[in-house]
């Protein structure tokens, strides 16, 4: 595990608000119409609470290439992490460090945050308890490490509250994430078994997909609960295979498939995949022909080779 930077929890400061402000001001003076709206999010967003001194600031875009220009005020562009869809940029200004994530309108990171947010505004003992925590887990000393490389245990254990207080609020937005958190793993794994590999009674082979860096494993939630899984490859000259989308028994025929679907595409679209291909069950035939999707011959070379019973289709983007 890397060990990340000293994290520093510091009491609420009356000036973040403020500081904010500035910060979105210059981001509204160089996106000009580009820019939608912003929105001061994270913990320094919340009166009274305790937090990091990064600002965190949402940004809402009418292209997500339209934010790059960013680059122009100091901004790093870091990529997406966790989000499919969502750009995160970091700048250290004079006063502060400020962590900018960028989106499109109706993106589900936008009303998560904004309910998170507003939440722990309007209850204290909630944000009295998510202080203590952060308290709490800064007394451990592995609470500093990277987990694979990517986010620090602090971040990650505080994981099970957040969802808490969403559930409180009867959140129940969609989103969908790239395979990061253990719990979004097990779900990973519990579908594929599940739903695939049970009915061959064999162990799922294809676990080392799962360190691969050309295979992407995502999961859908509704509010807190994962309600679907999907692994996509990504194949040279910009195409990628669908080798699984699957939805939650108690979520299908409603719209969730669709909406997944839609999601991937865009997410390929956005990083300039030409095609997506897919190994279709006869049973699910009339789900993809009804989005686009027409008989077109692949050889899929990377050890998933075609099955018996499937029809090979593809979709251009």
């Amino acid at each position: 595990m890397k060990q990340d930077k000293i994290i520093k929890v510091v009491p609420y400061n009356a000036e973040w608000p403020a500081l904010a402000e500035i910060e979105t001001a210059r981001l509204k003076e160089i996106l000009g119409p580009a820019c939608i709206e912003t929105h001061h999010i994270g913990s320094t967003s919340v009166p009274g609470l305790a937090a990091k001194e990064d600002l965190d600031i949402l940004c809402v875009v009418d292209k997500l290439e339209s934010s790059l220009t960013l680059k122009d005020i100091g901004y790093a562009f870091k990529g997406e992490f966790n989000i499919p869809l969502r750009y995160f940029f970091s700048k250290n200004t004079d006063t502060c460090k400020v962590n900018l994530h960028v989106t499109e309108r109706e993106h589900g990171f936008i009303s998560l945050n904004l309910c998170f947010r507003d939440y722990l505004r309007s209850h204290e003992d909630c944000r009295s308890d998510y202080q203590k925590l952060k308290y709490q887990l800064l007394q451990d000393p592995t609470s500093f490490e990277r987990i694979n490389g990517r986010f620090p245990k602090y971040t990650l254990e505080k994981n099970h509250f957040i969802k808490d207080i969403l559930n409180q609020a009867g959140y129940s937005g969609i989103n969908f994430n790239f395979c990061i958190h253990t719990a979004e793993w097990e779900a990973a794994k519990h579908y594929r078994q599940s739903y695939f590999f049970n009915s061959a009674s064999v162990d799922d082979p294809y676990t080392w997909t799962f360190n691969h860096p050309n295979h992407i494993h995502l999961v859908m939630y509704m509010g807190i609960r994962i309600i679907g899984y999907a692994h996509l490859q990504l194949w040279p000259d910009r195409c990628a295979v669908l080798h699984i989308l699957t939805i939650h028994k108690t979520q299908r025929n409603k719209g969730q498939g669709k909406r997944f679907l839609h999601l991937l595409e865009k997410w390929l679209k956005n990083k300039q995949f030409k095609s997506l291909h897919i190994e279709s069950p006869v049973e699910v035939l009339p789900f993809y022909k009804k989005y686009g999707y027409t008989s077109v011959p692949f050889n899929d070379s990377d050890e998933y080779k075609i099955k018996a019973g499937v029809t090979p289709l593809g979709k251009f983007l």
